[in-house]
């Protein structure tokens, strides 16, 4: 935790997720950035952003770990409890900005949510 610093695989992994809005697997990562650094690097980095609050993750229908953007997020928090949607045809996955009510539970102290939406994305509908 603390100052992230921006080393140039910080640099390159923050520029997959300055693509486009929508969440991406650690998986597709490593396809996509395999000439520019290894496995073990993507993994390293990818929890260095995630412990400062700039990415935050969560699981897919197969069990893969997926990362989105954080928004308002510090490393002493995380505010990121929302569903994501995954795209059950063409595998999208969104964050979605609707509110969910995590319940209180007695004699227990929830610390991290995750709900995972499955269906058909607005390109797959028809």
């Amino acid at each position: 935790m603390g100052i992230l610093r921006k080393t140039k695989s910080v640099k390159i992994l923050l520029e997959e997720f300055d693509k486009n809005s929508s969440a991406i697997s650690v998986v597709m990562l490593i396809e996509r950035l395999s000439l520019k650094m290894n496995k073990t690097t993507i993994y390293r980095v990818l929890e260095k952003l995630e412990d400062d609050g700039v990415l935050h993750s969560f699981l897919g229908k197969n069990g893969h770990k997926w990362y989105a953007k954080c928004s308002d997020c510090s490393h002493a928090e995380h505010h990121d409890v929302h569903p994501h949607f995954q795209c059950s045809d063409c595998g999208k996955v969104d964050c979605l900005s609707t509110d969910i009510l995590i319940p209180n539970i007695p004699n227990r102290k929830i610390d991290i949510s995750q709900l995972l939406l499955q269906g058909k994305c607005e390109q797959c509908i028809d």
